[in-house]
């Protein structure tokens, strides 16, 4: 009687490719390892051909990476490393037991290679080390998809995923080195030529506002500015100020190249406290000079609302992207990034704000400075990974309000250590105007009408010269001056400019 056998399901197909993987060997070339032992004991210098990338976890055998290492702290040391002087060591560790004690040594030194060779023994046992990485990576994706980790969702497997191959990208060795003296004055002079053919005094990107770009010559690759301020100072205000210009320079600059030219970048702003739609309405609020709380009333007249459609039809072409994803991780923040700048290219980046973002995902702080301290970092990395400027904003401490002088200082920042040393820029934004509002003097503090009526007129004459003025203190600047940049805040537009009435507002 013929029996009649179901097809193989899914998942045993699935179990039966796992298991086929899982009987391969990881990749490893253990005659490649002990060659390169074999010259590092025979020859000391060949250990400089190797020392700049390589380590005793990148050997597939564990005995043969302990051989490294201690070969390395000798060498390191200024010490001779040879079967001799490392005998002693490995006889009173027990290290060389499982493969015929100290003799081991002399073993390795048959299976020798030239000085000239070891760079590309190194570069042999340094590949198949990222391999067995990738084999493991591979390994946790599949087995997290399968449930292994129940506490990430599948964004969250994604996101992890792509920072344990991040990391690897970026710890596989250092692969820079030295550039000679020469090749640096190149790249400088090219700068200074980039500089000299530009009209004014901007070099990078500009802000939009031209008393800031003469302190800092514009924004700069690979820079990390902070951008600091207590709450209502207009932080995303003017963030969203530099980004708006920045994005509009791209595009006249795409205007003026050959027909039909697009930017050579665009702006990425990543917004985690407002929606994209706030956003958007704040910018179109500046630009049409509409009141963005009439427009959210609906208290448009005809002429406004044609206005604010105009602009809006206007702005629509600028390379301009906002991300509101709220509480976005370092890695998401990272990976978006990358594939903007491979679509659309990418020239600014701007984080509203650092302290409502996540670490990577999989990596854990002990507390709160450390946390902050990892995101600043990666904040780092990312601005010199894709050479382009980032601006993170970040709140005050409540110590602020407590002084006299409500003007921020560098130790104001919450969890200020880092992100004070991670900075290129810090720059706190500042407005008199809001304190003052606070201290108006009240009738019932006074215990005559003429004290009252003399507290009123000087209220009255300090808020006359803060009216519509803002400060943007530029307190730490590692290739510039610091100092106070003057601006002109128009409170129902939430726009700031340049307070000198002889620039264009």
């Amino acid at each position: 009687m013929n029996t009649i056998q179901n097809p193989p399901s899914a998942e045993s197909r699935q179990q039966d490719s796992l298991l086929g993987v899982s009987q391969r060997l990881p990749p490893a070339n253990l005659q490649a390892e002990q060659a390169l032992l074999g010259a590092l004991l025979t020859n000391n210098r060949a250990y400089d051909r190797v020392s700049d990338f390589l380590t005793g976890t990148h050997f597939a055998n564990e005995i043969n990476g302990r051989v490294y290492d201690a070969i390395s702290r000798r060498i390191e040391a200024g010490q001779l490393a040879d079967p001799v002087t490392l005998r002693a060591e490995f006889e009173n560790t027990g290290v060389l037991d499982a493969v015929g004690g100290p003799a081991y040594l002399a073993k390795l030194l048959t299976s020798m290679v030239g000085i000239i060779n070891a760079a590309d023994y190194g570069r042999v046992i340094h590949d198949a080390w990222i391999r067995r990485q990738l084999i493991d990576i591979g390994q946790d994706v599949v087995n997290n998809a399968f449930g292994a980790r129940p506490d990430l969702d599948g964004p969250d497997q994604i996101a992890a995923s792509e920072e344990a191959l991040f990391r690897l990208a970026t710890e596989k060795g250092q692969d820079g080195g030295f550039m000679s003296f020469d090749r640096a004055l190149t790249d400088a002079l090219e700068i200074a030529q980039q500089a000299f053919n530009r009209s004014g005094d901007v070099v990078g990107l500009t802000t939009g506002l031209r008393d800031l770009d003469k302190k800092t010559g514009g924004l700069h690759p690979s820079d990390l500015l902070i951008l600091a301020g207590r709450p209502a100072m207009g932080k995303t205000a003017l963030a969203t100020k530099i980004a708006f210009s920045a994005a509009r320079s791209l595009m006249e600059e795409a205007r003026d190249a050959p027909p039909d030219a697009k930017p050579k970048g665009s702006v990425a702003i990543f917004s985690l406290e407002m929606s994209a739609e706030q956003l958007a309405t704040r910018i179109l609020s500046e630009q049409a000079s509409v009141s963005g709380e009439k427009i959210r009333r609906g208290d448009l007249g005809q002429k406004e609302f044609d206005r604010f459609v105009q602009v809006s039809r206007e702005l629509a072409q600028l390379p301009l992207h906002i991300d509101d994803t709220p509480a976005i991780t370092l890695s998401a923040m990272r990976t978006r990034c990358r594939r903007l700048a491979r679509t659309k290219g990418l020239s600014l980046v701007v984080v509203d704000y650092l302290q409502l973002m996540r670490p990577s995902v999989g990596s854990r702080a002990e507390n709160r400075v450390l946390e902050i301290s990892m995101i600043t970092q990666g904040l780092k990395a990312l601005a010199k990974e894709l050479s382009v400027p980032v601006i993170a904003l970040s709140q005050l401490s409540r110590q602020v309000e407590s002084r006299e002088d409500k003007r921020p200082m560098l130790s104001d920042l919450r969890e200020s250590g880092s992100i004070e040393q991670d900075a290129d820029a810090v720059m706190f934004v500042y407005r008199d105007q809001y304190y003052l509002q606070q201290r108006q003097p009240k009738e019932t503090s006074y215990d005559s009408q003429d004290k009252y009526q003399t507290a009123m007129e000087e209220w009255q004459r300090k808020m006359d010269l803060a009216h519509n003025r803002a400060e943007l203190i530029l307190e730490k600047q590692r290739h510039g001056p610091t100092g106070t940049v003057h601006l002109f805040f128009e409170g129902e537009f939430t726009r700031f400019a340049d307070l000198d009435m002889v620039h264009d507002v």
